[in-house]
């Protein structure tokens, strides 16, 4: 055997070399070509996820009516086989999330509710004075609620001049909201007829003023989408939407104060259908849906056939809870189907004293669960130099039991 030189082992040594480096290549450029050749048959046959499985993943309904929640689905199991090597490969999201349905979050919440507020007379004497006194003795009431509420009867400016033919006209200087805030009221509504009654310059000052002394208000706005849309909160887990709008403006002025498009004004409920309307839109989003509404023929204990008849049309629309004023006094509460009514809850922080009826006052409480209505009861007062007072011993038992015989002409249940 003829022996090598050195420089001939040298050479036939990188041949080698290269010889194993070029089968090492192509080995791997084969195995490359194979996967992706393996993945895209998949991604064809949608092992790995296609467009149903994403689009099941997250799907977000609403439903409307007596069963309303808001409902996630998620995809639990995305299978796919291969139909030459009958191969099944899956593909497991997060479990879905159970619907909200008629008890929301399931908390209860207690929602407190006052009739009419305004700021004349010897009212306005004691808010000049001190405006943390005007709603003292009521505070501890709507303290022990989740959410308190009154109705705001009177324009909040001190601008303006009285609309001209009407009898009555109700203005309030800026500290009111301080006043109602130290009363633990954390919403109001401006729906009724005395929202405007020094012109629009002072409504818009009282949508600024709130504003500024961040106080919430429904029922009026600088344009219709404002006035009709609702105050909307989560207590406990549970979204609560509360409307407001007017059945009582003087006809003449219905036209003015109506809010419309760019328009400031009131929510009107003379308008029905563009109120069942936006409570059907409200109850899309919502656990509990309210409306307190300014409505009713004054000084009469019986609701009227309009009282009536709205209020079943919004229940009908997906109202859980319509409360409401404007009579100066009271009227009867109680269910209605599976809501709440309550007609008229008379005055509250007022100066008139001519009546037993209009300084007979109180605080409705209803304790709601979603959509269930747990229970109500009514804490009486007295109107007492303007501001409203808690009763106790025997007039206290008398206040209520002269309440719920109101209950008698309403063709509500107990």
């Amino acid at each position: 055997m003829t022996s090598l030189s050195p420089e001939e082992r040298r050479l036939r040594r990188d041949a080698k070399r290269r010889r194993i480096r070029r089968r090492r290549i192509g080995a791997l450029a084969f195995v490359a070509f194979a996967s992706l050749a393996f993945v895209a048959g998949l991604v064809a046959s949608g092992a790995l996820g296609g467009r149903e499985a994403a689009a099941a993943g997250s799907t977000t309904t609403e439903t409307t009516g007596t069963q309303t929640s808001e409902t996630t689905t998620s995809a639990t199991t995305t299978a796919a086989t291969t139909t030459a090597a009958t191969t099944t490969q899956a593909t497991t999201t997060k479990a879905a999330t159970p619907p909200r349905g008629r008890l929301g979050s399931g908390s209860a919440v207690a929602l407190a509710f006052g009739g009419d507020v305004h700021f004349e007379g010897i009212v306005l004497s004691k808010l000049d004075a001190s405006p943390t006194s005007v709603m003292a003795a009521i505070a501890p009431v709507f303290k022990k609620a989740d959410l308190a509420m009154v109705n705001l009867e009177t324009t909040v400016s001190n601008r303006g001049a009285p609309t001209p033919g009407k009898t009555y006209t109700f203005r309030a200087p800026p500290s009111a909201f301080r006043a109602l805030k130290a009363g633990n009221v954390d919403l109001a509504t401006v729906a009724n007829n005395h929202g405007i009654d020094y012109g629009m310059t002072s409504f818009l000052d009282t949508l600024r003023y709130a504003k500024r002394y961040r106080f919430p208000l429904v029922g009026g706005g600088r344009n219709a989408a404002q006035a009709y849309a609702p105050y909307r909160v989560t207590i406990k887990g549970q979204r609560i939407v509360i409307l407001g709008a007017s059945q009582v403006i003087d006809s003449n002025l219905i036209s003015s104060w109506t809010a419309g498009v760019g328009k400031p004004g009131i929510a009107s409920a003379y308008d029905v259908g563009r109120l069942t309307a936006a409570v059907k839109a409200a109850r899309k989003k919502a656990d509990t849906v309210v409306v307190y509404l300014h409505f009713g023929e004054e000084r009469h204990p019986c609701p009227s056939s309009m009282q009536v008849s709205i209020a079943r049309s919004l229940i009908a629309a997906g109202a859980d809870i319509v409360v409401g004023s404007h009579a100066h006094q009271q009227q009867g509460g109680g269910r209605l189907g599976r809501a709440f009514v309550d007609y008229g809850l008379g005055n509250f922080v007022w100066y008139s004293q001519n009546s037993s009826a209009s300084t007979t006052t109180g605080v409705l409480e209803v304790t709601v669960t979603g959509r269930r209505i747990d229970g109500y009861k009514w804490v009486p007062a007295r109107i007492i130099g303007g501001s409203p007072t808690p009763l106790s011993g025997s007039s206290r038992s008398s206040a209520l039991a002269s309440w719920r015989g109101l209950r008698a002409c309403t063709n509500l249940s107990r």
